[in-house]
């Protein structure tokens, strides 16, 4: 089999692909005897239909299938063996492909169209200047962390009466009949539990002002509370009946309960931080100024390394065969949903993000970077980290960590994006110990000012 390949341009080729008998004969030949072995025909033993007539059954179809088959494996080696640096796939030619008459030829042309990666220069030195944004941790952060903390380990106590209508009233639930009796045969509820908070109807919720143990106060729940699922869940019973609910329902209260902040003091310091490794306040505000500090780096980092791609594209710009690459966009799966329109929209940020992994493999290859299983998991184990973080549980022993991080490389697919993940942060590395950093202090919500009109920017565009 011949191939050979036609430059167009800096940027497109076309590869033609020559194809004759001796190429595919063989190939041919088994999958007809594959076909006579398991092919089921009346007037025939399983195995012996004649080859002549599979031949003319099903010779044509398995000849197509076979040769398209060879010229995919055989363009695949050709552009692995010739170090061919193209973008995306290979796709058959509009211009330069010639009809193909499958009944009466013995040799075939193909022709596909190709992208070629640009050439260009990889110029990142000390020259190439960007800010570094170190979000300050303030009094005011630390005080809202203190916070969170005072309500996370805070708890509902009980109290004399309802005070501020945002209390949760234990009670007793009766249905009530026409008479305001207790109906014969209701619904009863012990142990209830209703938010006041959550009470829809102004007129309802000021019948609990003062309330206090052994109060019994009628109300429509249905008006109350409108949601039927809590409705449900309140009364134990099925979302159907809660939605049929009609009539009066007597609350009969057992207990009334308010939120409590938990207290600062050495106690919450031992729940939070481990028994005696905290002692004063001063040293609390000192801790959470730490893990401030170390939340918000990621932050900083990341907004860097935004800055560092846009900064990198921009400056290197390698030039890309657009034609070819929204062709390429319309004829693939990630396209078959997509019309013209949409993907001219979406096209400005696929060209930025292919013109980054031109740049990002090229820093790869010339500096030799590598990534391995051990780093990979040790990627993993950060990222479970932080999840759980999210739950508030922030000091995960590192067994644990062993244990679940391998589950989250288990799919091949969730596997490569964190190799892909890793590579990436190396490349970032590489950049940074070679670019000038401006250290540049900045509160979080200016920090957050400029993110959000970086995102109206890209919106607008």
């Amino acid at each position: 089999m011949e191939i050979n390949k036609e430059n167009k341009d800096d940027l497109n080729a076309v590869l033609k692909v020559h194809v004759k008998p001796e190429d595919y004969k063989e190939r041919v030949d088994e999958v007809v005897r594959d076909y006579k072995k398991k092919a089921k025909m009346k007037g025939f033993r399983p195995g012996k239909v004649p080859e002549s007539l599979i031949r003319k059954m099903y010779g044509r179809s398995i000849r197509i299938e076979e040769i398209n088959k060879l010229v995919s494996e055989k363009i695949s080696e050709y552009i692995q063996n010739e170090d061919l640096q193209i973008l995306g796939k290979p796709l058959p030619s509009h211009d330069e492909q010639k009809s193909l008459n499958w009944d009466h030829d013995n040799e075939f042309e193909f022709a596909f169209d190709i992208a070629v990666a640009p050439e260009f220069e990889l110029d990142i030195s000390e020259e190439d200047k960007l800010p570094y944004y170190t979000i300050k941790v303030t009094d005011e952060l630390i005080d809202k962390q203190v916070d969170n903390y005072l309500q996370r380990f805070g708890e509902f106590k009980s109290i004399e009466a309802v005070q501020t209508k945002e209390e949760i009233i234990s009670a007793h639930i009766s249905e009530l009949d026409e008479e305001s009796n207790i109906k014969e045969g209701g619904i009863v509820k012990d142990d209830a539990r209703l938010s006041l908070q959550v009470i829809q109807d102004e007129e309802i919720k000021n019948k609990f002002e003062g309330a206090k143990v052994g109060d019994e106060i009628d109300i429509d729940l249905k008006k109350a509370f409108p949601n039927d699922t809590e409705i449900s869940s309140m009364l134990n019973i099925d979302k159907e009946k809660a939605e049929n609910l009609e009539g009066l329902f007597r609350i009969s209260v057992t207990d009334v309960q308010q939120f409590e902040n938990a207290e600062l003091n050495q106690e919450l310091f031992d729940k939070i931080y481990g028994e005696g490794n905290v002692t004063s306040e001063e040293e609390f505000r000192q801790k959470i100024k730490e893990e401030l500090d170390e939340h918000l780096k990621p932050e900083s980092e990341r907004k860097l390394a935004q800055d560092i791609k846009k900064h990198f594209v921009e400056k290197l710009d390698p030039e890309l065969p657009s034609d070819f690459l929204k062709r390429w966009l319309k004829e693939t799966q990630q396209g078959e949903n997509m019309s013209e329109e949409d993907i001219e929209n979406e096209f400005p940020q696929f060209e930025e993000e292919m013109k980054w992994d031109l740049i990002k493999n090229r820093i790869i290859k010339e500096n030799e970077i590598q990534v391995d299983e051990k780093e990979v998991l040790e990627l993993a184990k950060e990222v479970t980290a932080q999840q759980f973080r999210q739950y508030g549980l922030g000091n995960l022993p590192d067994e644990q960590l062993e244990q679940y991080a391998p589950e989250m490389l288990k799919k091949e697919e969730d596997r490569r994006k964190f190799y892909e993940r890793k590579y990436e942060e190396k490349v970032i590395d590489s950049i940074k110990e070679k670019i000038t950093l401006e250290d540049k202090e900045v509160t979080s919500e200016e920090f957050q000012q400029m993110l959000e009109e970086e995102q109206n920017k890209q919106t607008q565009q």
